[in-house]
């Protein structure tokens, strides 16, 4: 999985970038194939912006974007909300699977 930092108007330090890399490691938990992580922070007047673009293989992209007043209060938002979406798309990988012929029961009528 490659993670990628893009920062607009604000610096990022290493404690930051090690904070989101804490939090990216989190997401190899749904065993899903999660090829690219691209993590985009923005400052702006009244906050800062953080947007997770998520590629996973054979499916769209995941876009989360969040805005706080505090970066550190932004990441934990998103990568909250970057979970829940990973495990909803895990959730609906593992059950859609159709029952195979040999798991079918026959009934006499």
């Amino acid at each position: 999985m490659i993670v990628q930092y893009r920062a607009k108007d604000i610096n990022l330090s290493d404690a930051n970038k090690a904070h989101i890399e804490s939090a990216v490691e989190k997401f190899k938990k749904y065993s899903l194939d999660i090829t690219r992580v691209m993590c985009n922070v923005a400052a702006e007047k009244a906050g800062v912006t953080v947007e997770f673009e998520i590629h996973v293989a054979h499916h769209s992209p995941i876009i989360i974007t969040e805005h706080d007043k505090e970066l550190d209060a932004a990441i934990d938002i998103a990568v909250d909300r970057a979970a829940k979406a990973l495990r909803r798309l895990h959730d609906k990988e593992k059950d859609h699977k159709a029952p195979s012929i040999k798991e079918l029961v026959v009934e006499d009528a």
